[in-house]
């Protein structure tokens, strides 16, 4: 399977950061939803910064983000990575894109966690090639 690293570059403006959520993403939900709201938002993804694996992009220059994350209630039979968006403006959104799932209590039946995550950071960065064009 291929890694995140090999994949073709992205635009320089758009850093990975897999290290913690970024509070952008807590302000953005704060703004358009309240704070109560936000904090369960996800099953509390943005307050907790608990689940993983997550893929994020930072663009430093126009205060925009991408995230992959998960967006299902653990304890759903079915888990499904989101892709979500801060667009330059400012806001929030979650980006449409194809079903990116796995059963865990099927760990090893495709596609598994590990599949579903690559083919969502896969289909981030197409995002974001195609986002450049507009940015």
């Amino acid at each position: 399977m291929p890694h995140w690293q090999d994949h073709p570059p992205l635009p320089a403006t758009w850093q990975r950061c897999d290290s913690g959520i970024l509070p952008l993403w807590w302000d953005r939900l704060c703004t358009q939803t309240s704070a109560q709201s936000a904090a369960l938002y996800a099953a509390g993804l943005f307050t907790e910064d608990r689940r993983r694996p997550i893929a994020q992009w930072f663009n430093p220059a126009f205060n925009a983000a991408l995230l992959v994350a998960p967006e299902t209630s653990p304890e759903w039979p079915v888990q499904r990575f989101g892709i979500f968006y801060a667009p330059p403006d400012g806001g929030f959104t979650r980006v449409h894109s194809s079903p990116h799932e796995w059963h865990p209590r099927e760990p090893r039946k495709s596609p598994t966690e590990r599949e579903a995550f690559e083919a969502a950071v896969a289909e981030a960065e197409r995002f974001l090639q195609v986002e450049m064009d507009f940015v």
